[in-house]
């Protein structure tokens, strides 16, 4: 028997999200590959559009780094989703109430910082979610 300490059920249901289906939580592998995506589209963006070499080392070694975080303020701003998240069906969704684009960017920066986003809260989020008050859920 849990106690009242214990977490009960599943991850997602202390933020109020359902178990399974649209809405629910998104598993760490989808989440894994939407970022994988956008990173791709990044390096290719890095490539295309600012000349950057793949593996340069110094200055334009950030040059992909800063694709992604642009992509990824603009597209989830807009869309709560970045290319990634839409192939993989899933969206950035508020789970604390404030300014979404103060959120997205706090997300955004501690997703460009790496470690945040490989460690998860209780709840499984990465903890650049957790941080601005988001969760990656379902379409």
């Amino acid at each position: 028997m849990a106690t009242k300490d214990e977490p009960q059920g599943y991850a997602g249901e202390e933020l109020g999200m359902p178990a399974s289906g649209p809405g629910s939580m998104a598993p760490l592998w989808r989440r894994a590959v939407g970022l994988l995506i956008d990173w791709v589209l990044a390096q290719v963006l890095a490539v295309v559009a600012f000349g950057a070499e793949l593996g340069a080392g110094g200055a334009q070694s950030f040059v992909p780094l800063g694709v992604l975080a642009v992509l990824n303020l603009l597209c989830v701003t807009a869309f709560a989703a970045t290319p990634g998240h839409a192939l993989m069906r899933l969206q950035v969704l508020q789970v604390r109430p404030g300014s979404f684009p103060l959120q997205v960017l706090i997300r955004t920066t501690l997703l460009c910082l790496f470690v945040p986003a490989v460690l998860q809260d209780a709840h499984g989020r990465g903890l650049h979610d957790a941080a601005a008050g988001t969760v990656i859920v379902r379409r």
